[in-house]
């Protein structure tokens, strides 16, 4: 029951935090107007990091579940993998 109040509570925390964020930005300099004619960008980044980052997890997860991740046997004359 603690380890639960102790998650609900950070999320809580992370949660006004997050909302702080929000309000917080929109007083800032031309607040979310000022964010439009750079917004494109901005999506696009986040496509592109996200694409980049799935990309190589998917490549990760594919050597190792193919054995490519598996050492040679050094003792082997062509190496073999064990």
């Amino acid at each position: 029951m603690k380890t639960f109040f102790a998650c609900f509570l950070g999320f809580a925390v992370l949660a006004a935090f997050g909302g702080w964020i929000f309000y917080a930005g929109s007083r800032i300099g031309g607040g979310w107007d000022a964010l439009t004619p750079v917004l494109l960008y901005v999506v696009g980044g986040l496509l592109t990091v996200g694409a980049l980052a799935g990309g190589l997890m998917w490549l990760a997860f594919y050597s190792a579940r193919r054995g490519y991740d598996e050492p040679y046997d050094v003792n082997h004359p062509r190496g073999r993998r064990r």
